[in-house]
Protein backbone atom coordinates (compact mmCIF):
# COMPACT_ATOMS: atom_id res chain seq x y z
CA UNK A 1 0.00 0.00 0.00
CA UNK A 2 1.32 3.43 -0.88
CA UNK A 3 2.39 5.74 1.86
CA UNK A 4 1.03 9.22 2.42
CA UNK A 5 0.64 11.27 -0.72
CA UNK A 6 1.97 14.74 -1.22
CA UNK A 7 2.50 17.25 -3.98
CA UNK A 8 5.76 18.79 -5.08
CA UNK A 9 5.96 22.16 -6.77
CA UNK A 10 8.63 22.97 -9.29
CA UNK A 11 9.82 26.44 -10.10
CA UNK A 12 7.19 26.98 -12.78
CA UNK A 13 4.37 26.53 -10.26
CA UNK A 14 2.94 23.25 -11.63
CA UNK A 15 2.03 20.84 -8.84
CA UNK A 16 3.30 17.28 -9.19
CA UNK A 17 1.24 14.67 -7.42
CA UNK A 18 3.23 11.79 -5.89
CA UNK A 19 2.99 9.10 -3.25
CA UNK A 20 5.68 7.21 -1.40
CA UNK A 21 4.99 3.88 -3.09
CA UNK A 22 6.36 0.45 -2.11
CA UNK A 23 8.08 0.11 -5.49
CA UNK A 24 10.07 3.29 -4.81
CA UNK A 25 11.11 2.22 -1.31
CA UNK A 26 12.03 -1.33 -2.38
CA UNK A 27 13.89 -0.14 -5.48
CA UNK A 28 15.88 2.40 -3.49
CA UNK A 29 16.80 -0.14 -0.79
CA UNK A 30 17.97 -2.61 -3.43
CA UNK A 31 19.93 -0.02 -5.40
CA UNK A 32 21.55 1.37 -2.26
CA UNK A 33 23.26 -2.00 -1.71
CA UNK A 34 25.83 -0.57 -4.12
CA UNK A 35 26.87 1.58 -1.17
CA UNK A 36 27.02 -1.54 1.00
CA UNK A 37 29.50 -3.08 -1.42
CA UNK A 38 31.62 0.07 -1.53
CA UNK A 39 31.67 0.31 2.26
CA UNK A 40 32.62 -3.34 2.68
CA UNK A 41 35.56 -2.89 0.29
CA UNK A 42 36.72 0.14 2.27
CA UNK A 43 36.46 -1.62 5.63
CA UNK A 44 37.77 -5.07 4.79
CA UNK A 45 41.16 -3.99 3.43
CA UNK A 46 42.43 -2.58 6.73
CA UNK A 47 41.38 -5.72 8.62
CA UNK A 48 43.05 -8.26 6.37
CA UNK A 49 46.24 -6.21 6.13
CA UNK A 50 46.63 -6.58 9.90
CA UNK A 51 46.23 -10.39 9.76
CA UNK A 52 49.61 -12.21 10.05
CA UNK A 53 48.64 -15.02 7.65
CA UNK A 54 47.63 -12.54 4.95
CA UNK A 55 50.84 -10.54 5.37
CA UNK A 56 52.96 -13.71 5.34
CA UNK A 57 51.49 -14.88 2.02
CA UNK A 58 51.39 -11.64 0.05
CA UNK A 59 53.64 -9.19 1.89
CA UNK A 60 56.41 -11.26 3.51
CA UNK A 61 58.67 -8.23 3.95
CA UNK A 62 56.03 -6.50 6.09
CA UNK A 63 55.34 -9.74 7.96
CA UNK A 64 59.01 -10.23 8.82
CA UNK A 65 59.25 -6.61 9.95
CA UNK A 66 56.18 -6.92 12.20
CA UNK A 67 57.45 -10.23 13.64
CA UNK A 68 60.89 -8.77 14.23
CA UNK A 69 59.40 -5.72 15.91
CA UNK A 70 57.34 -7.94 18.19
CA UNK A 71 60.45 -9.89 19.28
CA UNK A 72 62.79 -6.90 19.52
CA UNK A 73 63.41 -4.93 22.66
CA UNK A 74 61.57 -1.72 23.44
CA UNK A 75 64.36 0.34 21.92
CA UNK A 76 64.52 -1.66 18.69
CA UNK A 77 61.08 -1.73 17.10
CA UNK A 78 59.35 1.04 15.20
CA UNK A 79 55.76 1.75 16.17
CA UNK A 80 54.97 3.97 13.23
CA UNK A 81 56.89 2.38 10.33
CA UNK A 82 56.32 -1.36 10.62
CA UNK A 83 53.46 -1.33 8.06
CA UNK A 84 55.09 1.14 5.66
CA UNK A 85 55.13 -0.70 2.32
CA UNK A 86 54.14 0.54 -1.13
CA UNK A 87 52.80 -2.86 -2.18
CA UNK A 88 50.58 -3.02 0.89
CA UNK A 89 49.25 0.45 0.16
CA UNK A 90 48.73 -0.49 -3.51
CA UNK A 91 46.46 -3.35 -2.39
CA UNK A 92 44.16 -0.79 -0.81
CA UNK A 93 44.52 2.13 -3.23
CA UNK A 94 44.36 0.21 -6.53
CA UNK A 95 40.59 -0.10 -6.07
CA UNK A 96 40.14 3.67 -6.18
CA UNK A 97 42.43 4.24 -9.15
CA UNK A 98 40.45 1.62 -11.08
CA UNK A 99 37.21 3.27 -9.97
CA UNK A 100 38.46 6.63 -11.23
CA UNK A 101 39.12 5.14 -14.68
CA UNK A 102 35.86 3.18 -14.77
CA UNK A 103 33.83 6.32 -14.02
CA UNK A 104 34.39 7.62 -17.57
CA UNK A 105 33.01 4.40 -19.09
CA UNK A 106 30.19 4.30 -16.55
CA UNK A 107 29.07 7.77 -17.59
CA UNK A 108 28.62 6.49 -21.15
CA UNK A 109 26.74 3.31 -20.19
CA UNK A 110 24.51 5.19 -17.77
CA UNK A 111 23.45 7.54 -20.54
CA UNK A 112 23.15 5.06 -23.45
CA UNK A 113 22.14 1.79 -21.75
CA UNK A 114 20.37 3.08 -18.66
CA UNK A 115 20.83 3.13 -14.90
CA UNK A 116 19.69 -0.45 -14.32
CA UNK A 117 22.09 -2.11 -16.81
CA UNK A 118 24.96 -0.04 -15.39
CA UNK A 119 24.19 -1.39 -11.91
CA UNK A 120 24.19 -4.91 -13.37
CA UNK A 121 27.61 -4.27 -14.89
CA UNK A 122 28.82 -3.05 -11.50
CA UNK A 123 27.50 -6.20 -9.85
CA UNK A 124 29.30 -8.35 -12.43
CA UNK A 125 32.61 -6.60 -11.77
CA UNK A 126 32.09 -7.00 -8.03
CA UNK A 127 31.40 -10.74 -8.27
CA UNK A 128 34.40 -11.50 -10.50
CA UNK A 129 36.65 -9.35 -8.30
CA UNK A 130 35.50 -11.14 -5.16
CA UNK A 131 36.22 -14.54 -6.75
CA UNK A 132 39.74 -13.48 -7.74
CA UNK A 133 40.51 -12.04 -4.30
CA UNK A 134 39.16 -15.05 -2.44
CA UNK A 135 41.11 -17.53 -4.56
CA UNK A 136 44.26 -15.40 -4.84
CA UNK A 137 47.58 -17.29 -4.74
CA UNK A 138 49.90 -14.39 -5.54
CA UNK A 139 50.02 -10.62 -5.32
CA UNK A 140 49.21 -10.11 -9.01
CA UNK A 141 45.97 -12.09 -8.66
CA UNK A 142 45.11 -10.15 -5.51
CA UNK A 143 45.68 -6.75 -7.15
CA UNK A 144 43.73 -7.86 -10.27
CA UNK A 145 40.77 -8.69 -8.04
CA UNK A 146 40.98 -5.30 -6.35
CA UNK A 147 41.11 -3.55 -9.74
CA UNK A 148 37.91 -5.35 -10.83
CA UNK A 149 36.28 -4.36 -7.54
CA UNK A 150 37.36 -0.80 -8.31
CA UNK A 151 35.65 -1.00 -11.71
CA UNK A 152 32.52 -2.08 -9.86
CA UNK A 153 32.87 0.91 -7.54
CA UNK A 154 33.19 3.27 -10.52
CA UNK A 155 30.06 1.93 -12.19
CA UNK A 156 28.02 1.68 -8.98
CA UNK A 157 28.95 5.15 -7.71
CA UNK A 158 27.90 6.64 -11.04
CA UNK A 159 24.60 4.76 -11.45
CA UNK A 160 23.23 4.25 -7.93
CA UNK A 161 23.06 7.89 -6.72
CA UNK A 162 21.62 8.84 -10.10
CA UNK A 163 19.00 6.08 -9.83
CA UNK A 164 18.05 7.17 -6.30
CA UNK A 165 17.70 10.82 -7.33
CA UNK A 166 15.52 10.04 -10.33
CA UNK A 167 13.12 7.53 -8.83
CA UNK A 168 12.46 9.28 -5.50
CA UNK A 169 9.76 11.95 -5.04
CA UNK A 170 11.29 15.39 -4.60
CA UNK A 171 10.26 15.73 -0.97
CA UNK A 172 12.29 12.70 0.20
CA UNK A 173 15.06 12.82 -2.40
CA UNK A 174 17.65 14.10 0.09
CA UNK A 175 16.96 11.34 2.60
CA UNK A 176 17.08 8.63 -0.04
CA UNK A 177 20.35 10.01 -1.38
CA UNK A 178 21.89 9.81 2.09
CA UNK A 179 20.60 6.21 2.20
CA UNK A 180 23.50 5.41 -0.16
CA UNK A 181 25.99 6.94 2.29
CA UNK A 182 24.27 5.08 5.15
CA UNK A 183 24.82 1.81 3.32
CA UNK A 184 28.48 2.70 2.87
CA UNK A 185 28.85 3.06 6.64
CA UNK A 186 26.91 -0.19 7.25
CA UNK A 187 29.25 -1.93 4.81
CA UNK A 188 32.28 -0.66 6.73
CA UNK A 189 30.78 -1.88 10.03
CA UNK A 190 29.93 -5.27 8.50
CA UNK A 191 33.52 -5.61 7.25
CA UNK A 192 34.91 -4.74 10.69
CA UNK A 193 32.68 -7.34 12.36
CA UNK A 194 33.72 -9.97 9.80
CA UNK A 195 37.40 -9.16 10.29
CA UNK A 196 37.00 -9.40 14.05
CA UNK A 197 35.60 -12.92 13.68
CA UNK A 198 37.86 -14.23 10.92
CA UNK A 199 41.01 -13.04 12.68
CA UNK A 200 40.37 -15.75 15.28
CA UNK A 201 40.21 -18.57 12.70
CA UNK A 202 43.17 -20.90 12.87
CA UNK A 203 44.67 -22.46 9.78
CA UNK A 204 45.56 -19.31 7.87
CA UNK A 205 42.39 -18.97 5.77
CA UNK A 206 40.48 -16.36 7.76
CA UNK A 207 41.48 -13.60 5.35
CA UNK A 208 39.96 -15.56 2.46
CA UNK A 209 36.63 -15.63 4.27
CA UNK A 210 36.84 -11.87 4.90
CA UNK A 211 37.42 -11.17 1.23
CA UNK A 212 34.93 -13.81 0.09
CA UNK A 213 32.03 -12.48 2.16
CA UNK A 214 32.13 -9.38 -0.04
CA UNK A 215 30.15 -11.63 -2.37
CA UNK A 216 27.04 -11.07 -0.23
CA UNK A 217 26.58 -7.36 -1.01
CA UNK A 218 27.79 -8.04 -4.57
CA UNK A 219 25.01 -10.59 -5.07
CA UNK A 220 22.47 -8.28 -3.40
CA UNK A 221 23.31 -5.49 -5.84
CA UNK A 222 23.23 -7.79 -8.88
CA UNK A 223 19.96 -9.51 -7.95
CA UNK A 224 18.44 -6.20 -6.89
CA UNK A 225 19.33 -4.63 -10.24
CA UNK A 226 17.48 -7.47 -11.98
CA UNK A 227 14.25 -6.63 -10.19
CA UNK A 228 14.24 -2.83 -9.93
CA UNK A 229 12.51 -0.76 -12.56
CA UNK A 230 14.39 1.56 -14.89
CA UNK A 231 13.88 5.24 -14.15
CA UNK A 232 11.45 7.23 -16.33
CA UNK A 233 14.22 9.80 -16.89
CA UNK A 234 16.44 7.20 -18.53
CA UNK A 235 13.62 5.82 -20.64
CA UNK A 236 12.63 9.27 -21.92
CA UNK A 237 16.28 10.12 -22.54
CA UNK A 238 16.53 7.06 -24.81
CA UNK A 239 13.27 7.80 -26.66
CA UNK A 240 11.04 5.19 -24.96
CA UNK A 241 8.33 7.71 -24.10
CA UNK A 242 5.32 5.41 -23.59
CA UNK A 243 7.27 3.11 -21.32
CA UNK A 244 8.63 6.10 -19.43
CA UNK A 245 5.14 7.43 -18.76
CA UNK A 246 3.94 3.98 -17.60
CA UNK A 247 6.85 3.68 -15.17
CA UNK A 248 6.20 7.20 -13.89
CA UNK A 249 2.59 6.23 -13.09
CA UNK A 250 3.80 3.13 -11.21
CA UNK A 251 6.41 4.85 -9.07
CA UNK A 252 4.21 7.87 -8.28
CA UNK A 253 1.15 5.79 -7.43
CA UNK A 254 -1.19 8.01 -9.49
CA UNK A 255 -2.44 8.43 -13.04
CA UNK A 256 -2.09 12.20 -12.80
CA UNK A 257 1.49 12.38 -14.09
CA UNK A 258 0.98 14.57 -17.17
CA UNK A 259 2.48 17.76 -15.65
CA UNK A 260 5.55 15.94 -14.39
CA UNK A 261 5.94 13.98 -17.62
CA UNK A 262 5.71 17.20 -19.65
CA UNK A 263 8.39 18.74 -17.44
CA UNK A 264 10.50 15.62 -17.94
CA UNK A 265 10.18 15.90 -21.73
CA UNK A 266 11.19 19.56 -21.61
CA UNK A 267 14.18 18.79 -19.39
CA UNK A 268 15.27 16.04 -21.76
CA UNK A 269 15.01 18.42 -24.73
CA UNK A 270 17.04 21.10 -22.99
CA UNK A 271 19.68 18.60 -21.87
CA UNK A 272 20.12 17.34 -25.45
CA UNK A 273 20.68 20.89 -26.68
CA UNK A 274 23.82 21.18 -24.58
CA UNK A 275 26.45 19.82 -26.96
CA UNK A 276 29.55 20.44 -24.85
CA UNK A 277 28.68 20.21 -21.13
CA UNK A 278 32.31 19.93 -20.01
CA UNK A 279 33.24 23.03 -22.02
CA UNK A 280 30.28 24.89 -20.52
CA UNK A 281 31.44 23.80 -17.09
CA UNK A 282 34.58 25.91 -17.49
CA UNK A 283 32.70 29.12 -18.31
CA UNK A 284 32.88 31.97 -15.81
CA UNK A 285 29.25 31.72 -14.70
CA UNK A 286 29.78 28.06 -13.66
CA UNK A 287 33.02 28.68 -11.80
CA UNK A 288 31.46 28.98 -8.30
CA UNK A 289 29.74 25.59 -8.55
CA UNK A 290 32.85 23.95 -9.99
CA UNK A 291 35.12 25.38 -7.29
CA UNK A 292 32.70 24.32 -4.54
CA UNK A 293 32.36 20.77 -5.92
CA UNK A 294 36.09 20.20 -6.40
CA UNK A 295 37.00 21.79 -3.06
CA UNK A 296 34.47 19.69 -1.15
CA UNK A 297 35.88 16.46 -2.61
CA UNK A 298 39.47 17.43 -1.82
CA UNK A 299 38.54 18.58 1.68
CA UNK A 300 36.50 15.43 2.31
CA UNK A 301 39.59 13.28 1.80
CA UNK A 302 41.90 15.70 3.63
CA UNK A 303 39.87 15.26 6.80
CA UNK A 304 41.76 11.95 6.98
CA UNK A 305 38.60 9.88 7.37
CA UNK A 306 39.33 7.33 4.67
CA UNK A 307 42.86 6.88 5.93
CA UNK A 308 41.46 6.01 9.33
CA UNK A 309 38.66 3.78 7.97
CA UNK A 310 41.02 1.97 5.54
CA UNK A 311 43.65 1.28 8.13
CA UNK A 312 41.77 1.41 11.45
CA UNK A 313 42.99 -2.02 12.68
CA UNK A 314 46.55 -1.27 11.50
CA UNK A 315 46.38 2.18 13.14
CA UNK A 316 45.18 0.80 16.46
CA UNK A 317 47.81 -1.94 16.28
CA UNK A 318 50.44 0.74 15.66
CA UNK A 319 49.26 2.59 18.75
CA UNK A 320 50.01 -0.45 20.90
CA UNK A 321 46.64 -2.22 20.95
CA UNK A 322 46.71 -6.01 20.67
CA UNK A 323 45.44 -7.61 17.46
CA UNK A 324 41.99 -8.43 18.88
CA UNK A 325 41.71 -5.09 20.64
CA UNK A 326 42.64 -3.28 17.41
CA UNK A 327 39.90 -5.02 15.44
CA UNK A 328 37.40 -4.49 18.26
CA UNK A 329 38.21 -0.77 18.33
CA UNK A 330 37.65 -0.65 14.56
CA UNK A 331 34.21 -2.22 15.06
CA UNK A 332 33.36 0.48 17.60
CA UNK A 333 34.33 3.28 15.22
CA UNK A 334 32.33 1.57 12.45
CA UNK A 335 29.23 1.51 14.65
CA UNK A 336 29.68 5.19 15.49
CA UNK A 337 29.94 5.91 11.77
CA UNK A 338 26.57 4.25 11.06
CA UNK A 339 24.68 5.91 13.92
CA UNK A 340 26.07 9.36 13.14
CA UNK A 341 25.04 9.09 9.48
CA UNK A 342 21.47 8.51 10.68
CA UNK A 343 21.78 11.81 12.57
CA UNK A 344 22.56 13.52 9.28
CA UNK A 345 19.45 12.09 7.60
CA UNK A 346 17.22 13.70 10.23
CA UNK A 347 19.08 16.99 10.68
CA UNK A 348 20.37 18.06 7.27
CA UNK A 349 17.09 19.68 6.16
CA UNK A 350 16.38 21.14 9.60
CA UNK A 351 19.59 22.85 10.77
CA UNK A 352 21.18 23.26 7.34
CA UNK A 353 24.39 22.26 5.63
CA UNK A 354 26.65 25.01 6.95
CA UNK A 355 25.76 24.44 10.59
CA UNK A 356 26.60 20.73 10.35
CA UNK A 357 29.89 21.39 8.55
CA UNK A 358 31.03 24.15 10.92
CA UNK A 359 30.11 22.23 14.08
CA UNK A 360 31.87 19.16 12.75
CA UNK A 361 34.96 21.24 11.96
CA UNK A 362 35.29 22.26 15.60
CA UNK A 363 34.70 18.70 16.78
CA UNK A 364 37.16 17.10 14.34
CA UNK A 365 39.87 19.70 14.99
CA UNK A 366 39.62 19.28 18.77
CA UNK A 367 39.67 15.47 18.69
CA UNK A 368 42.64 15.27 16.30
CA UNK A 369 44.70 17.74 18.34
CA UNK A 370 43.98 15.76 21.53
CA UNK A 371 45.03 12.51 19.81
CA UNK A 372 48.24 14.11 18.54
CA UNK A 373 49.13 15.40 22.03
CA UNK A 374 48.53 12.00 23.66
CA UNK A 375 50.53 10.10 21.06
CA UNK A 376 53.30 12.71 21.04
CA UNK A 377 53.78 12.30 24.76
CA UNK A 378 53.05 8.60 25.23
CA UNK A 379 53.94 6.80 21.97
CA UNK A 380 57.47 7.28 20.64
CA UNK A 381 58.91 5.68 17.52
CA UNK A 382 60.84 3.06 19.48
CA UNK A 383 58.92 2.89 22.72
CA UNK A 384 55.37 3.04 23.94
CA UNK A 385 53.81 4.01 27.22
CA UNK A 386 50.13 4.07 26.29
CA UNK A 387 48.29 2.99 29.41
CA UNK A 388 44.80 1.50 29.28
CA UNK A 389 43.25 4.82 30.25
CA UNK A 390 45.01 6.76 27.53
CA UNK A 391 44.26 4.00 25.00
CA UNK A 392 40.54 4.30 25.78
CA UNK A 393 40.80 8.10 25.47
CA UNK A 394 42.37 7.71 22.02
CA UNK A 395 39.50 5.46 20.91
CA UNK A 396 36.95 7.94 22.33
CA UNK A 397 38.59 10.81 20.46
CA UNK A 398 38.69 8.84 17.21
CA UNK A 399 34.99 8.02 17.67
CA UNK A 400 34.31 11.71 18.32
CA UNK A 401 36.11 12.53 15.11
CA UNK A 402 34.32 9.81 13.09
CA UNK A 403 30.92 10.92 14.43
CA UNK A 404 31.52 14.51 13.35
CA UNK A 405 32.57 13.44 9.87
CA UNK A 406 29.65 11.04 9.45
CA UNK A 407 26.99 13.70 9.97
CA UNK A 408 28.78 16.36 7.95
CA UNK A 409 31.53 15.90 5.39
CA UNK A 410 30.56 12.30 4.65
CA UNK A 411 27.07 12.78 3.17
CA UNK A 412 27.25 16.53 2.49
CA UNK A 413 30.39 16.24 0.40
CA UNK A 414 28.20 14.43 -2.14
CA UNK A 415 24.87 16.15 -1.50
CA UNK A 416 25.94 19.79 -1.94
CA UNK A 417 27.51 19.40 -5.42
CA UNK A 418 24.40 17.59 -6.64
CA UNK A 419 22.29 20.57 -5.52
CA UNK A 420 24.32 23.44 -6.89
CA UNK A 421 25.12 22.73 -10.55
CA UNK A 422 22.69 24.22 -13.09
CA UNK A 423 20.84 21.99 -15.53
CA UNK A 424 23.21 22.46 -18.45
CA UNK A 425 26.30 21.27 -16.55
CA UNK A 426 24.90 19.06 -13.81
CA UNK A 427 25.82 15.76 -15.46
CA UNK A 428 29.35 16.91 -16.29
CA UNK A 429 29.70 18.44 -12.85
CA UNK A 430 28.76 15.16 -11.17
CA UNK A 431 31.36 13.33 -13.26
CA UNK A 432 34.04 15.79 -12.19
CA UNK A 433 32.91 15.41 -8.58
CA UNK A 434 33.23 11.61 -8.65
CA UNK A 435 36.60 11.71 -10.44
CA UNK A 436 38.15 14.22 -8.04
CA UNK A 437 36.88 12.26 -5.05
CA UNK A 438 38.30 8.94 -6.26
CA UNK A 439 41.59 10.57 -7.29
CA UNK A 440 42.21 12.02 -3.85
CA UNK A 441 40.95 8.84 -2.18
CA UNK A 442 43.64 6.99 -4.15
CA UNK A 443 46.33 9.53 -3.19
CA UNK A 444 45.52 9.38 0.53
CA UNK A 445 45.22 5.58 0.53
CA UNK A 446 48.55 5.18 -1.27
CA UNK A 447 50.38 7.66 0.94
CA UNK A 448 48.90 7.17 4.42
CA UNK A 449 51.17 4.44 5.82
CA UNK A 450 54.26 6.25 4.54
CA UNK A 451 52.94 9.48 6.04
CA UNK A 452 52.33 7.69 9.33
CA UNK A 453 55.93 6.47 9.28
CA UNK A 454 57.44 9.89 8.57
CA UNK A 455 54.98 12.21 10.36
CA UNK A 456 54.34 9.82 13.30
CA UNK A 457 51.84 11.49 15.68
CA UNK A 458 52.11 14.58 13.48
CA UNK A 459 49.78 12.86 10.98
CA UNK A 460 46.90 14.04 13.15
CA UNK A 461 48.29 17.59 13.23
CA UNK A 462 48.48 17.43 9.42
CA UNK A 463 44.81 16.45 9.04
CA UNK A 464 43.64 18.86 11.77
CA UNK A 465 45.32 21.70 9.86
CA UNK A 466 43.28 20.78 6.81
CA UNK A 467 40.13 20.72 8.96
CA UNK A 468 40.88 24.29 10.02
CA UNK A 469 41.34 25.37 6.39
CA UNK A 470 38.14 23.70 5.20
CA UNK A 471 36.13 25.16 8.08
CA UNK A 472 37.27 28.65 7.08
CA UNK A 473 36.29 27.84 3.50
CA UNK A 474 32.81 26.82 4.63
CA UNK A 475 32.45 29.91 6.82
CA UNK A 476 33.27 32.42 4.09
CA UNK A 477 32.66 30.75 0.72
CA UNK A 478 30.03 28.01 1.04
CA UNK A 479 26.44 29.31 0.75
CA UNK A 480 23.51 27.65 2.50
CA UNK A 481 21.37 25.53 0.16
CA UNK A 482 18.81 24.23 2.68
CA UNK A 483 15.24 24.32 1.34
CA UNK A 484 16.27 26.08 -1.86
CA UNK A 485 14.75 24.47 -4.99
CA UNK A 486 17.40 23.36 -7.45
CA UNK A 487 15.80 25.46 -10.19
CA UNK A 488 16.15 28.62 -8.09
CA UNK A 489 19.71 28.04 -6.86
CA UNK A 490 21.23 30.65 -9.17
CA UNK A 491 18.77 33.42 -8.30
CA UNK A 492 18.49 32.76 -4.56
CA UNK A 493 21.99 31.58 -3.71
CA UNK A 494 24.78 32.46 -6.15
CA UNK A 495 23.54 35.92 -7.20
CA UNK A 496 23.13 36.94 -3.55
CA UNK A 497 26.42 35.58 -2.19
CA UNK A 498 28.94 38.22 -1.15
CA UNK A 499 31.78 36.68 -3.19
CA UNK A 500 30.29 34.43 -5.87
CA UNK A 501 27.80 37.07 -7.10
CA UNK A 502 30.56 38.73 -9.13
CA UNK A 503 30.69 35.63 -11.36
CA UNK A 504 26.96 35.95 -12.05
CA UNK A 505 27.07 39.44 -13.54
CA UNK A 506 26.99 38.18 -17.12
CA UNK A 507 24.77 35.22 -16.31
CA UNK A 508 21.55 36.45 -17.91
CA UNK A 509 23.23 37.42 -21.18
CA UNK A 510 24.99 34.09 -21.52
CA UNK A 511 21.91 32.04 -20.70
CA UNK A 512 20.06 33.03 -23.87
CA UNK A 513 21.52 30.08 -25.74
CA UNK A 514 18.78 27.46 -25.72
CA UNK A 515 18.85 27.25 -29.52
CA UNK A 516 15.11 27.70 -30.10
CA UNK A 517 15.15 31.48 -30.42
CA UNK A 518 12.90 31.94 -27.39
CA UNK A 519 15.61 33.08 -25.05
CA UNK A 520 14.54 30.66 -22.33
CA UNK A 521 17.16 29.98 -19.73
CA UNK A 522 18.40 26.46 -19.38
CA UNK A 523 18.53 26.68 -15.62
CA UNK A 524 17.62 29.12 -12.89
CA UNK A 525 14.03 29.89 -13.92
CA UNK A 526 13.84 27.20 -16.53
CA UNK A 527 10.61 25.33 -17.11
CA UNK A 528 12.61 22.12 -17.16
CA UNK A 529 14.58 20.21 -14.60
CA UNK A 530 17.60 17.95 -14.65
CA UNK A 531 16.69 14.30 -15.17
CA UNK A 532 19.56 13.27 -12.92
CA UNK A 533 18.34 15.05 -9.82
CA UNK A 534 14.76 16.13 -10.12
CA UNK A 535 12.57 13.06 -9.65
Amino acid sequence: MAGGGFATAPANGVVFEAKITPIVIISCIMAATGGLMFGYDVGVSGGVTSMPDFLKKFFPVVHRRVEADAKAGADKHSNYCKYDNQGLQLFTSSLYLAGLTATFFASYTTRTLGRRPTMLIAGGFFIIGVILNTAAHNLAMLIAGRILLGCGVGFANQAVPLFLSEIAPTKIRGGLNILFQLNVTIGILFANLVNYGTAKIEGGWGWRLSLGLAGIPALLLTVGALFVTETPNSLVERGRLDEGKAVLRRIRGTDNVEPEFADLLEASRLAKEVKHPFRNLLQRRNRPQLVIAVALQIFQQCTGINAIMFYAPVLFSTLGFGSDAALYSAVVTGAVNVLSTVVSIYSVDKVGRRVLLLEAGVQMFFSQVVIAIILGIKVKDHSENLSKGFAILVVVMICTYVAAFAWSWGPLGWLIPSETFPLETRSAGQSVTVCVNLLFTFIIAQAFLSMLCHFKFGIFIFFSSWVLVMSLFVMFLLPETKNVPIEEMTERVWKKHWFWARFMNDYDDQMFQSGDGTGKKSNGKSNGFDPSTRL
